[in-house]
């Protein structure tokens, strides 16, 4: 992509709105601009990476055997009113009624939509278990939206559901999905600690949280010290195995959200304790047969019986996410995107457009980069060389790749990795070979 015609309104000046990093680097690289309180447009930038995130949930959730659905964003309030929660909800709900007056939703989450969806499906043990999931756009009428993205209004999440014939195969789903996300969070470059949480309105007796540490946290929390270094590596998981062992190692320590930290336990720990502030990025449920019951998912065992299935819950914040990785990833010139989720990998800096030599060697550099599959920003902009790493170095790509008329001459590219800044002069074949290899 040519960034002369692009459309990335980047800001200099931090508006004075923005509190956290995440926020105010989101509006000045020209990922996002506010519609209204809590709710924000998506520009170009900001959708590329709110897609990639997207996609490595999307194939994390496939790869256990999750299988995709699309539910409606606004549901029937008699869906909400035979679960009992309509009236329990609160006022971040949004209600609202149709033409015909009547009582509709803007769902903030969907666990009597797939209930319904199931209860009328699925009638025999022969078609247990069930994962599903979609990925949707939820509203949550926050008293107080702040910090961009992070806690907003609408928002854009994973939520996935399991079912299950009794407590033991329940178990299996939320260990499942447990393992799934310390793998997702990882390939997006993150440490996403599991603790121990409440289950608020979505109810059960079971849940955790995955947090990434962080000064701007909504929550203070509190772990173990050794969770701090841990080793998350979960690539080789077998999923069709007894995963029990791996998730009861995983959570032996202690780590706690606010809402369920035990004073006792922490006194206990001394010098292991850690406490810090967090920044919620999923969060799964086990509440057995809650919406199951009330909402009439009954499947017949082998032995011709009635059974309520046992339901589980699973989000992932994926718009959230966005911010939560700038908060883990930046510096004090601007972001700095792991290589999964970057909008583009590589930069393409031309020092000097009005050189014919210059303008050739970028123009040749991005089509064999791009031929090679390798997702290039090219700043063929007449602006000042100055202005242009300050840009790249705003928008965070990995690769910075600079091409004038000194290192022309002598048959090499500055190449610069955004993480580490260390700068190599090398010839265009080595770039090219050490990019698209």
């Amino acid at each position: 992509m040519r960034l002369s015609a692009y459309f990335l309104p980047t800001l200099k000046e931090t508006p004075a709105e923005a509190q956290i990093v995440s926020h105010r680097l989101m509006l000045r690289a020209g990922m996002i601009r506010q519609s209204s309180a809590g709710i924000y447009s998506w520009l170009p930038l900001g959708l590329k990476v709110l897609k990639k995130i997207e996609q490595i949930v999307r194939e994390e959730q496939n790869a256990i055997g999750c299988h995709e659905v699309l539910m409606p964003t606004i549901q029937p309030a008699d869906l909400w009113r035979q679960s009992g929660r309509y009236d329990d909800y609160g006022p971040e709900m949004l209600r609202i009624k149709d033409r015909h007056d009547r009582d509709m939703l803007f769902g903030p989450t969907n666990e009597e939509q797939i209930t319904e969806i199931f209860a009328g499906s699925v009638k025999s043990y022969k078609d247990l278990p069930q994962l599903l999931y979609h990925i949707q756009w939820k509203f949550r009428d926050e008293v107080r939206p702040r910090f961009g993205i992070m806690r907003g209004r609408e928002f854009l999440m994973k939520d996935a559901y399991s079912f299950d014939l009794d407590k033991d195969g329940a178990r299996r789903s939320y260990n499942k999905m447990f393992v799934s996300y310390l793998r997702t969070y990882a390939r997006m470059g993150l440490k996403a600690i599991p603790m121990a949480a409440d289950t608020g309105p979505i109810g059960g007796d079971m849940s955790h949280e995955f947090l990434i540490l962080a000064d701007t946290g909504e929550s203070e929390v509190a772990c173990h010290k050794d969770f701090l270094d841990k080793d998350w590596s979960v690539s080789d998981i077998d999923f069709d195995g007894d995963l029990g062992p791996v998730v009861d190692e995983l959570t032996s320590r202690y780590a706690a959200t606010d809402e369920k930290r035990d004073a006792g336990a922490e006194a206990a720990l001394g010098d292991d304790l850690v406490t810090a502030r967090g920044i919620e990025v999923g969060h799964i449920f086990y509440f057995g047969t809650k919406y199951s019951e009330k909402l009439g998912a009954v499947v017949t065992d082998k032995d011709g019986e009635n059974v309520t299935v046992e339901m589980g819950s699973y989000g992932i914040g994926v718009s959230r996410l966005v911010g939560a990785i700038i908060e883990a990833s930046h510096d004090d010139n601007g972001i700095i995107w792991p290589e999964s989720v970057a909008p583009y990998k590589v930069g393409l800096i031309n020092l000097k457009v009005d050189d014919d030599d210059c303008t050739a060697a970028c123009d040749d550099l991005y089509a064999k980069l791009s031929q090679a599959g390798v997702e290039v920003l090219y700043d063929d902009r007449d602006a000042r060389a100055g202005a242009k790493f300050a840009d790249m170095d705003l928008i965070g790509l990995p690769w910075q790749l600079a091409i004038g008329p000194r290192g022309l001459k002598n048959g090499v590219v500055e190449m610069k990795s955004r993480k580490t800044g260390e700068r190599e002069e090398l010839p265009a074949e080595a770039v090219l070979a050490k990019l698209a290899g």
